[in-house]
């Protein structure tokens, strides 16, 4: 499907944004009929509301949609999509109603609420179109909501047909998008290579580990993006319950949201040296899976005793991130669906990120409220070192005692960059558990918008 705001100048019914405080003041500066026909009605400006208002001879005119109050607007985000299924098929234009700095916002949410899942199931459905707000960039927009759409399709395929394999394929697919330049180390090779660890996580199954590795750009700053791949997860010998498994589909959430920014960065020209790194694994159970208290030495020569298979992710992520800092970019960002820690510590709609760099910090946490795109920042807890140390190896996998699950895991992997190295860990959900305005139930982008937008800040670019 196509992506895109209508262009400015194209004939549209216009649209006029109310708040609940703003019906009656606008119903009193229009004509009689105009008024009337809203007073009639049961609109009242609630968000999620809209009203159709026909001409004289009955053909539509132009609509009202509802904004609701401010504080109800800090509830949630992209309020104009919220009534975008009671308006009527057909091209609009924003008349009124929405300030300046909420354009983008609410042009983007108009474009991810035509979003559904297709690839089973075809779900026909026409969409109203939007004509481009004044001051608004299409393109960019555009691009926003395709990388949104890209993440989304990754996550919501099922392990079936989104393997270590499929994965490739999607970001070789990317690649040759952007004419950016892929290398895969795939299976045995990856010992060949010095991958122990990515091997370990998925030689268990049938379907062969590998290590995917994109790179665009001859100029600007180096950034390195590593998501974590891992295409299904059982837990391994630590088997998960079937509750536990049912969402596991999404555990490559990472390697979702870092290919949907590496998009944005792409498409958007942005000068800079880009490089993905995905290990992309599918932890299962056989003969020769990895056991609880083996012992595993990674690519960085650390040990690392297993005390949960089950807590594989960050056992990937640890080479990938080994071979990210031996090019010494400039920033390093790791994404994964990491911890259920992350989950109860801020629950499902904020991506928790870690970074000893404050600069970088302030430049997300700005971009995040501006990309309605919300992130909140954890710290690397120099105290809690010595619970990520079990004694017999250098690192333990999986710390017992079940508290700061999120933050261990984020100083273990912090272990694997080079401490003079920029990194941003995101330990995200990459899902969305119930349909909200612009954001259907399923996988979800999360954090990327907000790295996308702060990069030119964090890079000086």
């Amino acid at each position: 499907m196509t992506v895109a705001l209508a262009p400015a100048g194209t004939k549209a019914l216009p649209i006029h944004v109310l708040g609940t405080e703003d019906v009656a003041l606008w119903a009193g500066q229009q004509s009689d009929r105009i008024r009337t026909w809203v007073e009639a009605s049961t609109f009242k400006g609630n968000i999620g509301t809209a009203l159709m208002i026909p001409d004289d001879a009955g053909h539509p005119a132009m609509a009202l949609v509802g904004y609701g109050t401010p504080a109800s607007r800090k509830r949630d985000r992209f309020t104009l999509a919220a009534a975008l299924s009671k308006l009527a098929p057909g091209t609009y234009r924003i008349e009124s109603g929405i300030d300046a700095d909420h354009l983008e916002q609410e042009s983007l949410g108009w474009l991810l609420a035509s979003y559904s899942f297709n690839r089973y199931k075809d779900h026909p459905k026409e969409h109203p179109s939007l004509v481009t707000p004044e001051g608004v960039d299409a393109d960019r927009v555009s691009i926003m909501a395709e990388a949104e759409f890209l993440t989304r399709d990754l996550i919501n395929t099922p392990a079936s047909d989104m393997g270590p394999a499929e994965l490739e394929s999607a970001a070789r697919g990317l690649a040759d998008k952007h004419k950016a330049k892929i290398t895969v180390i795939t299976g045995d090779a990856l010992l060949k290579e010095n991958f122990p660890m990515i091997h370990t996580v998925g030689r268990a199954s049938d379907r062969a580990p590998r290590l995917i590795d994109m790179s665009w750009g001859n100029r600007g700053p180096k950034i390195t993006l590593v998501g974590k791949g891992v295409c299904f997860d059982t837990g391994g010998l630590n088997l998960k319950p079937g509750s536990s498994m049912g969402l596991m589909k999404k555990d490559m959430g990472g390697a979702a949201n870092v290919l949907g920014l590496a998009h944005m960065i792409m498409a958007s020209g942005l000068e800079m040296r880009l490089r993905v790194l995905i290990p992309a694994v599918e932890n299962s159970v056989s003969g020769n899976s990895f056991r609880p208290q083996d012992i595993l030495t990674s690519r960085k020569g650390l040990t690392v005793e297993i005390n949960n298979t089950d807590a594989e992710g960050r056992l990937v992520l640890a080479d990938a991130l080994t071979l990210a800092s031996e090019e010494e970019p400039n920033l390093i960002v790791s994404m994964a669906t990491l911890t259920g820690a992350a989950r109860v510590a801020v629950g499902p709609d904020l991506a928790p990120y870690y970074t000893d760099d404050d600069v970088a910090a302030t430049s997300l946490d700005l971009a995040a409220r501006r990309m309605a795109d919300p992130v909140w920042r954890m710290p690397f807890h120099e105290p809690y070192e010595a619970m990520i140390e079990p004694g017999i190896a250098d690192l333990d996998n999986a710390p017992k005692g079940g508290f700061a699950g999120s933050i261990t895991a984020a100083l273990f992997l912090r272990r694997f960059v080079n401490a003079q190295d920029r990194y941003i860990h995101f330990d995200i959900y990459g899902w969305q558990p119930s349909a909200a305005p612009g954001r259907p139930k399923g996988g979800a982008l999360q954090g990327a918008r907000a790295l996308f937008a702060a990069l030119p800040d964090m890079m000086d670019l």
